[in-house]
């Protein structure tokens, strides 16, 4: 791999957050400071996070976050991610600590109000795309739309260390699909986990058969004539529903956000950083950072 090669990593926070502290919590135990201080998502972050650095070697990174639950898409449907449990108490005030802790790895956190951690990695995978290539890890499969020759979704699989990239080739190669035809795909069979109901009676079977069969959900529109009279009847009953869902999936790649190429740059200050896990009680972090504790 040339090192030279500039690449940006465009860090999905919250999906690293919840997928590390769920999986440590599974266990029972629920790493703490000595004042109680739950650290467990921070550390099991921090082994994702240092995992795809040494694999992928970006040379800048951001990492985005979500801003509340109210956004433009709450508003547009009041429902929308409404079964969302609250967050666990032990989760909650892991969020400002690792936000501290990329700030001491000098990576900026990106969020803007109103919007999600998704809308701002797509505006930055659009902004900076043409100057580096760019990487966007994350576990969520709706960013695959944001898949182009110059943007891959790393997506996270079980267990430490196993990702797979997605690029228009292997994306299509897997699913026969190209990245705007996610959001088609989502328009018309719905997202359970975003609670938002897309055709009320079309599932990821029939949704996958029309989009490839008809190219989006516009050319569908188009050809209601030659559908079979059940799917075109659920497709003419939930319209408003169809076009709303389609809407919802749809990433934001237009979000101002205050970031700079410069400000991506990634170079650590191993001082700051010995010193922010040594606070954290996690000095084996900066360790198997390869980050040498000053004595």
């Amino acid at each position: 791999m040339e090192q030279t090669k500039q690449r940006l990593l465009l860090v999905d926070g919250m999906a690293l957050m919840f997928r590390a502290f769920y999986a440590s919590a599974a266990t029972g135990y629920i790493r703490r400071t000595k004042e109680g201080l739950p650290t467990n998502a921070v550390y099991g972050f921090m082994r994702y996070f240092w995992d795809a650095v040494q694999k992928f070697g970006p040379t800048h990174i951001a990492c985005c976050w979500d801003l509340g639950s109210k956004t433009f898409r709450t508003e547009q449907f009041s429902a929308y991610k409404g079964n969302r449990s609250d967050a666990p108490d032990e989760l909650i005030p892991q969020f400002s600590v690792i936000r501290e802790v990329m700030d001491s790895l000098g990576i900026p956190n990106i969020s803007s109000p109103g919007f999600e951690a998704d809308d701002c990695i797509g505006s930055l995978s659009v902004k900076f795309s043409e100057d580096m290539e760019v990487f966007v890890l994350t576990g969520d499969h709706d960013m695959l739309q944001l898949v182009t020759d110059r943007t891959s979704v790393i997506i996270m699989k079980k267990g430490h260390g196993n990702y797979m990239v997605y690029t228009p080739e292997s994306l299509m190669e897997e699913k026969q699909l190209r990245p705007a035809q996610i959001i088609d795909m989502k328009g018309l069979m719905g997202d359970p986990s975003d609670n938002y109901p897309g055709v009320r009676g079309i599932g990821e079977k029939t949704a996958m058969k029309l989009v490839q069969e008809y190219g989006s959900v516009d050319g569908i529109l188009a050809n209601l004539d030659g559908l079979s009279k059940s799917v075109r009847t659920k497709i003419e009953n939930d319209l408003d529903m169809l076009h709303l869902s389609r809407q919802l999936a749809e990433i934001r790649c237009d979000v101002e956000l205050e970031c700079t190429l410069e400000g991506c740059c990634f170079e650590l200050n191993p001082a700051l950083v010995v010193s922010k896990f040594e606070e954290l009680e996690m000095a084996s972090v900066s360790s198997w950072m390869g980050l040498a504790v000053a004595r």
